[in-house]
């Protein structure tokens, strides 16, 4: 029998979601997109995980590659996968979600019709009885082919997630997800939407991201210092990109990752300690990037007020922020 080569490879992987896990690879089985490889990486689950991997992989021999690690995090069991994918095209797919049936064939087609090296589609959450919860549009008011020289405000409005998008694979030629980090999207994924010259989408809403409530409540500590790490990683790519004149888009996407992603993050560090700390390095970054408290109130994403369209808690967090910049 003559093998065929993949034309998507998706990587998944697992750490420990015994409850989840069948139901994300049944809609990966599933899926109509023909040529189709599937990476399951255990990274050292310590549950029923890999049993239920390798059930799958002995029902479907043909579209499913199991691997198990040591755990290494989720960095590293992705980098895992992408070092033995053979795919023209790369996705992500988190073990406790799920997709539709064709979100990975649409994908591919729009990557080919339009030779982009990144697809986006939009995503919507989910509760653990299926009912949408959420629904997150990415890029509204755009085209399905985005011609980045001519649209370059997507950079700064995009939301970083790895999981919504489709990759091919010269992307990742010399470059991996940094290893342990929280916020590894940030770090990467606008450093591989620098080396692209269109991107495409599609306004469905393929991706199903479930919000648990068994899981326990993430604890919100220095850590989310990697975001402003992440962004000044970022930023020394974009200076040698072939975007590095774009400065209004990097300034908002300074503001935007680096200000608003930070704030709501840091709306939900408990300890006073560690707030304060955080509050400080955010001033620092804001002063050396000479960011006006006027450049952070007049924001806008996909042209509103960025500021009007969060919760009130999130709102008054950064309220908080910029009246304490100002005394």
């Amino acid at each position: 029998m003559t093998h065929v080569p993949s034309k998507v490879s998706i990587i998944v992987p697992v750490y420990n979601v015994e409850h989840y896990l069948a139901k994300c690879l049944d809609s990966l089985v599933n899926q109509t997109v023909r040529h189709m490889e599937i990476l399951v990486v255990n990274d050292g689950s310590k549950d029923n995980s890999e049993q239920i991997i390798q059930d799958y992989a002995h029902k479907y021999p043909e579209k499913i590659k199991a691997f198990s690690k040591k755990n290494g995090g989720l960095s590293d069991a992705r980098n895992f996968g992408l070092d033995r994918s053979t795919g023209d095209y790369i996705g992500f797919v988190d073990s406790d979600d799920y997709v539709t049936p064709t979100m990975f064939e649409e994908m591919l087609d729009l990557a080919e019709k339009h030779h982009s090296k990144m697809v986006i589609c939009n995503i919507q959450k989910v509760n653990q009885h299926g009912t949408i919860t959420q629904k997150l549009t990415q890029i509204p008011n755009m085209p399905e082919k985005i011609d980045l020289e001519r649209n370059f405000s997507v950079f700064s409005d995009l939301s970083y997630f790895a999981c919504n998008k489709i990759f091919h694979k010269d992307l990742f030629k010399e470059r991996r997800f940094k290893k342990g980090i929280h916020f590894e999207d940030i770090q990467l994924i606008p450093q591989l939407l620098l080396e692209c010259d269109t991107i495409a989408q599609t306004q469905n809403f393929h991706y199903q991201y479930l919000e648990r409530t068994d899981s326990i409540t993430k604890t919100h500590t220095e850590r989310g210092l990697d975001i402003l790490n992440a962004v000044k990683n970022v930023e020394t790519a974009f200076k040698d990109s072939k975007y590095s004149n774009k400065h209004n888009e990097l300034r908002n996407f300074q503001i935007f990752e680096g200000v608003y992603s930070f704030l709501a993050y840091l709306a939900y560090v408990e300890k006073e300690e560690i707030f304060y700390n955080m509050s400080a390095e955010l001033e620092l970054f804001v002063k050396e990037r000479n960011i006006k408290i006027k450049d952070i109130l007049n924001y806008s994403r996909f042209d509103k007020n960025y500021l009007l369209s969060l919760p009130l808690k999130k709102r008054y967090i950064i309220c908080f922020f910029l009246q304490d910049k100002r005394s």
